[in-house]
């Protein structure tokens, strides 16, 4: 797939201990993601954060959290990411979704690592 131009990214922040049908969530988005055809999705974890409820999750080694800040970016064209919006929607119940326009300058699969 090759994809340039106009697109958007959107970016979902969930809770490395939030779950989805048993599993985590951030694994289950991006297998969702993948099963309806978006580019692609990253999963980026983060050592510290905190989010509408102000506890703070950190890394720290004296302190060590369960529920580390997950950041899942997803890059496409707008209107196969706002098709995708309804189904996050029912999986995401805690957290922070976010879109915002992106210039796509280069997206191309290698053919020859199929």
């Amino acid at each position: 797939m090759k994809l340039e131009g106009d697109g958007v990214l959107l970016r979902i922040y969930i809770g490395e201990q939030d779950k989805w049908h048993h599993s985590p969530l951030h694994e289950a988005i991006v297998l969702k993601a993948r099963e309806t055809g978006l580019a692609g999705a990253t999963v980026l974890r983060g050592p510290m954060g905190f989010g509408a409820h102000s506890r703070l999750h950190t890394a720290k080694i004296l302190r060590l959290s369960e529920d580390l800040p997950v950041l899942i970016e997803i890059v496409d064209k707008e209107e196969k990411i706002k098709a995708f919006i309804p189904e996050l929607d029912k999986m995401v119940v805690d957290g922070l979704m976010t879109l915002e326009k992106v210039r796509i300058i280069k997206y191309q699969g290698n053919p020859k690592k199929l």
